[in-house]
């Protein structure tokens, strides 16, 4: 497919790390990664891999376990250094780990307080609108919150960061389907409210949830992008498929045969 290629890769055509992380300066899209790969001990977590995210976009990249996607979300976050290949993105990234990870003993008020003290960016009115509408108690400590407050603390935190790349790696899983829904509104409702254009991709295994807020997909799978490109174009196209999800997964299930 043009424009993406993730293939896996054991040769000796991989270098040793280079020391590079992750560059930052404008680019056209959002993402751009060229021949990335990254190693731990003889397992390639992900190699070879060339893609393109457009940039204004809200991104669903699913996947099952393993695919890759973390270490591609985290590449693209700066949080791991690659192997090899090069991977570009806007300069300006927030970032929301698995498990919405949170500082137990610190209140709501508090992460606000520190998140505004590391960012020079950060937008105090936007925080503090942002918490109001997930009717975040601010007095409240983050270990005390319900799994779906605490995502959407998270998401606070990221947003009022006013990025123009905002990451979110499987932000849902561990909801119930009134938080996830709760939380996949509050991710429109922040880029709609956006002046930055910002670009959201997050990873998910609910073809659904992907459906329900997304304009883009990729699937990713075996280490090479199976499926990508707009989601209308993908849904007038389906290859014969009835719907979205039996499209994910007649491309996923090419992966074992």
């Amino acid at each position: 497919m043009p424009g993406f290629r993730c293939q896996p890769g054991v040769g000796g055509r991989h270098r040793a790390d280079t020391g590079r992380s992750v560059d930052l300066w404008p680019v056209d899209n959002a993402i751009e990664a060229n021949g990335l790969g990254k190693r731990y001990g003889r397992r390639w977590a992900l190699a070879d891999c060339t893609l393109t995210v457009p940039a204004g976009q809200v991104v669903g990249l699913v996947g099952p376990n393993g695919a890759g996607k973390t270490t591609l979300l985290e590449l693209a976050a700066g949080l791991l250094r690659p192997t090899t290949g090069t991977i570009r993105v806007r300069p300006r990234t927030g970032f929301v780990a698995q498990g919405a990870p949170a500082y137990a003993g610190l209140s709501v008020a508090d992460h606000l307080r520190m998140g505004q003290a590391l960012n020079a960016r950060w937008d105090a009115g936007l925080a503090r609108r942002q918490a109001a509408a997930a009717g975040l108690d601010l007095r409240q400590r983050a270990g005390r919150l319900s799994g779906g407050q605490r995502a959407r603390l998270a998401l606070t935190l990221a947003v009022a960061k006013r990025p123009e790349l905002l990451i979110l790696d499987e932000p849902v899983a561990n909801l119930d389907p009134l938080a996830r829904r709760e939380f996949l509104d509050s991710v429109a409702a922040a880029v709609a409210a956006s002046d930055e254009g910002t670009t959201v991709v997050f990873s998910s295994h609910l073809v659904a949830d992907v459906e329900r807020v997304c304009g883009y997909l990729i699937v990713l799978a075996g280490g090479e992008v199976r499926l990508a490109g707009p989601l209308s174009s993908l849904l007038a196209g389906r290859d014969g498929q009835r719907s979205l999800d039996d499209l994910v997964v007649f491309h996923l299930r090419e992966v074992t045969r």
